[in-house]
């Protein structure tokens, strides 16, 4: 059975699907990226509007800010889902990892709320459309490039954990505001990038797993990927660009 994480992938050669798609259009390939943005892009929606929603509710603030435990529940849930999508994606039918999708999207609307009480409602609105233009444009770019981004992916990885490790270090030591706008800069520039590998790698990914039953849960792993390219993008920008409260 095909592993989202298996190294045959890069190994089979990570932008081959480019080549093909020079000499003729795969209808499968157009298929199976649709169902990718599609879900995507709902999931991004049903976060959004659970978000909106938990914001409006009264007891919002207690939870999000108040003391307890229920806000680091909250922050976290959604790190919890992800884990078990990444590391479980083969013991689970594709019906459960649609369902684990879902979910991820809800509690990924409670954890993103308290963006509500930062930031005015018209600020998220600008810098959600200007983070969908530049998804879809950098997306665009991995699915039509030549060029192989394998190389660029390791790199952008690890940026990724330094940027973890950064913000951890920024909230509990340093807590500096020079270095907070440091790292949202750095991080609208890492999953800008990865927004274009992750393209690439789910384009390439198609041509490993059609054919098989691991299609359907290619199809969410794709999707996953590019959610959490497309919220931390805009998480960072809003950062950086967003008025606040």
């Amino acid at each position: 059975m095909a592993n989202w994480n298996d190294p045959n992938v890069a190994a089979s050669g990570f932008g081959a699907g480019a080549n093909a798609m020079d000499q003729a259009v795969d209808a499968g390939l157009r298929s199976y990226m649709l169902s990718v943005y599609n879900y995507m892009a709902s999931g991004v929606l049903l976060t959004g509007i659970v978000a909106l929603l938990f914001s409006r509710w009264e007891g919002a603030p207690a939870l999000l800010f108040g003391p307890g435990a229920a806000k680091y529940l909250i922050m976290f849930a959604p790190l919890a889902f992800v884990m078990v999508l990444s590391f479980g994606i083969n013991k689970l039918s594709t019906t459960a990892a649609q369902g684990l999708f879902w979910a991820f999207s809800v509690v990924m609307g409670l954890s993103m709320a308290s963006i509500f009480f930062v930031f005015t409602d018209a600020s998220i609105a600008q810098t959600f459309f200007a983070t969908a233009a530049a998804f879809m444009g950098l997306s665009l770019y991995g699915y039509t490039t030549k060029k192989d981004l394998s190389g660029l992916g390791t790199f952008l990885i690890m940026g990724v954990f330094g940027i973890i490790v950064a913000m951890l270090l920024n909230a509990f030591v340093f807590q500096s505001n020079a270095l907070s706008l440091a790292i949202s800069v750095i991080g609208v520039l890492v999953f800008a990038g990865l927004t274009a590998y992750d393209t690439q790698k789910i384009k390439s990914m198609y041509f490993y797993v059609r054919g098989t039953d691991f299609v359907g849960k290619s199809v969410i792993m794709g999707a996953l990927s590019l959610y959490l390219d497309f919220v931390n993008m805009f998480t960072f920008l809003l950062n950086l660009l967003g008025s606040r409260e």
